[in-house]
């Protein structure tokens, strides 16, 4: 069984160019979980897979995250095998941030007679969750405002912030099985965000070997980024990852 990690967007809410900040966990070629639903990171991924995602994780609810899930909704509404069967795991301090930024519109069809939740199965998640027969966890990160925004970790294989300021106590627990790290960097950072001066203060080298850098302005930024000897995902990357030691549910 092979894993992979394929990035659909790279860039901070700004650099469209770089396509908003989304990824797919691939297994055997197929997708598996997507993270986050972005507007330039939705169109990447329909182009490379033809349909839809079924199931994603959402790390936070700033709108270069998730406002791809009008279209979504309207893909998964109008399709009779999918609606209500695609999976949304949504840390549950997220649910109503969720439900005000996308789910809270008075009629979301003008026929009426729609919920905008009809079309997915929410699924609210704490500490950890099992998708397809696999355990991931879950972990708060440092971004904008305590409890908004959350990581992934599919243990032995692959860890996603989201976009964080850095978080060393969360990743020295969350990032200790030898995983490639997906990190938020930037040249310069700022309240929300790490710059790449803040995590060579705050991170050992050994986890700054495997940290891949993304949510970055532009190429020219990536280029810098690369110059100073790190490893940068650029938008359609494809990441092969280490078959996970998660737990895996009994047969």
């Amino acid at each position: 069984m092979s894993w992979a990690l394929r990035l659909q967007g790279v860039g901070n809410a700004s650099a469209v160019q770089l396509g908003s900040a989304m990824a797919t966990i691939e297994r055997d070629g197929r997708p598996w979980l997507t993270i986050d639903c972005g507007n330039e990171g939705l169109t990447h991924y329909l182009d490379q897979y033809g349909q839809a995602p079924s199931a994603l994780f959402i790390t936070h609810t700033h709108l270069d995250h998730v406002a791809g899930f009008e279209r979504l909704f309207v893909s998964s509404y109008f399709d009779a095998e999918r609606r209500g069967s695609v999976r949304l795991y949504v840390p549950a301090a997220l649910v109503p941030l969720l439900h005000q930024r996308v789910g809270d519109y008075p009629n979301p069809l003008a026929e009426g007679g729609a919920n905008f939740w009809d079309a997915f199965r929410v699924i609210p998640v704490g500490a950890a969750f099992w998708h397809d027969g696999v355990r991931l966890d879950v972990f708060p990160t440092r971004h904008h405002w305590p409890e908004t925004a959350f990581g992934l970790r599919l243990q032995g294989s692959v860890v996603w912030t989201g976009d964080t300021r850095p978080i060393p106590e969360q990743l020295a627990k969350h990032a200790g099985d030898g995983e490639l790290v997906a990190h938020d960097c930037a040249l310069h950072g700022n309240p929300s965000h790490s710059g790449i001066e803040d995590l060579e203060r705050e991170y050992p080298a050994e986890l700054l070997s495997r940290c891949v850098l993304y949510h970055y302005a532009s190429r020219e930024e990536g280029d810098a980024l690369t110059a100073r000897g790190y490893r940068v995902a650029k938008p359609g990357d494809v990441l092969a990852l280490a078959e996970p030691t998660a737990a895996r549910a009994q047969p």
